[in-house]
């Protein structure tokens, strides 16, 4: 019987199979290996990204699946779920930020998406509402306290927990907070985390606040020279008010009038009244500007210079070298007579070194 293949024809197959072998080995072995933790997140990417859906939610109903499709991890999603098991309720949206597991960069993302139901949401009892009592839950059964007047200074946890505004938790942050930093104001109490807008509405009526030293009234706090503790002593500036009074003076180069104080944002109609009571304003500490020399970039930090005028006065005074009054400026459509009137006090016209001696008009 003939041979189907020759002697030759085998071998050639044979070299032939083994250098394929051969450099199909070497394809595998030129594979970079991949990356656990690189594959792990892209399939996190590939899991969320087009299944993520920011909604509203109710944190005491929602289901696994929601939570998930609102781009919480595993880890937060179970341990909501955990949470919630324990027989604990989420009163307000800032109980999320509560939760175990839940960090603040994803509370951060999620409170525009949650609301509170019906049943859960902390709220006046209709019924009681007049007798200043206040519920929880339909699910509460406790008995609440009247929530009556009562110093924020002494207040204790388990008041605050019997009175039904806030949990034991909440209630729990809330003392903490307090006896580190204290409560001077409702500003300081609505800087607490754990205290919301309708919380701290409820509260208001209610709070009362250790008195300020009355030193403070009997010697007034000049403006441009306090610092932020001295400021802070006033009644009705708070700490937020307190960094803009600050940022304003740096920008005005110091207050001439202290009803200026009504320009910086943060100073309200309710306590402008007690505040022009409590400060006073020297206007010689003002930080006067050169307007012939001053550069582009101070004169443009000043607020009573619209960017028009500033345009304008650049422009003019390159190309006539400056002037010798503000009532110059005027006559030269630089400045209207209003925008003069509020920037005499802080300009000058001569040496930047006799600034508090040189003329305005």
């Amino acid at each position: 019987m003939a041979k189907l293949f020759t002697e030759r024809e085998i071998k050639g197959t044979i070299g032939f199979l083994l250098l394929a072998g051969v450099l199909l080995l070497g394809f595998r072995l030129a594979e970079p290996k991949a990356d656990p933790e690189a594959a792990a997140a892209l399939e996190r990417r590939m899991e969320t990204r087009d299944s993520v859906r920011l909604v509203p939610f109710d944190p005491n109903t929602a289901d696994y699946e929601t939570l998930r499709s609102l781009g919480m991890t595993r880890h937060e999603a179970v341990s909501l779920l955990k949470f919630r098991a324990s027989g604990k309720v989420f009163r307000i949206p800032e109980d999320v930020a509560l939760c175990y597991g839940i960090g603040d960069s994803a509370y951060r993302v999620l409170a525009p998406c949650i609301r509170i139901g019906e049943t859960y949401r902390l709220r006046p009892r209709e019924e009681r509402r007049t007798a200043g009592r206040f519920t929880r839950s339909r699910r509460d059964t406790l008995p609440r306290l009247p929530l009556s007047p009562f110093r924020i200074d002494t207040v204790s946890v388990r008041y605050l927990t019997a009175v039904g505004v806030l949990t034991r938790r909440q209630a729990d942050v809330f003392v903490r907070w307090r006896d580190r930093s204290g409560f001077r104001d409702m500003e300081e109490v609505r800087a607490c985390y754990v205290v919301d807008d309708s919380v701290a509405n409820l509260l208001e009526p209610f709070l009362l606040f250790p008195e300020r030293d009355p030193t403070a009234w009997e010697a007034p706090v000049e403006l441009n020279t306090a610092d932020s503790a001295r400021l802070r002593s006033v009644v009705g500036i708070g700490p937020k008010t307190v960094t803009a009074i600050l940022r304003y003076r740096e920008r005005l180069g110091g207050f001439c009038r202290t009803e200026q104080l009504a320009e910086v944002r943060g100073v309200t109609e309710a306590n402008y009244e007690k505040i022009l009571q409590q400060i006073c304003c020297d206007s010689n500490e003002i930080q006067k500007i050169d307007i012939n020399f001053a550069p582009a970039h101070v004169l443009e930090r000043h607020p009573y210079l619209a960017p028009r005028t500033l345009r304008r006065l650049l422009k003019r005074r390159q190309l006539k070298g400056g002037w010798k009054s503000i009532r110059e400026m005027i006559e030269h459509d630089i400045l209207t007579e209003e925008e003069a009137a509020r920037l005499r006090p802080y300009l000058v016209f001569g040496d930047p070194h006799d600034a508090k001696h040189a003329p305005n008009d």
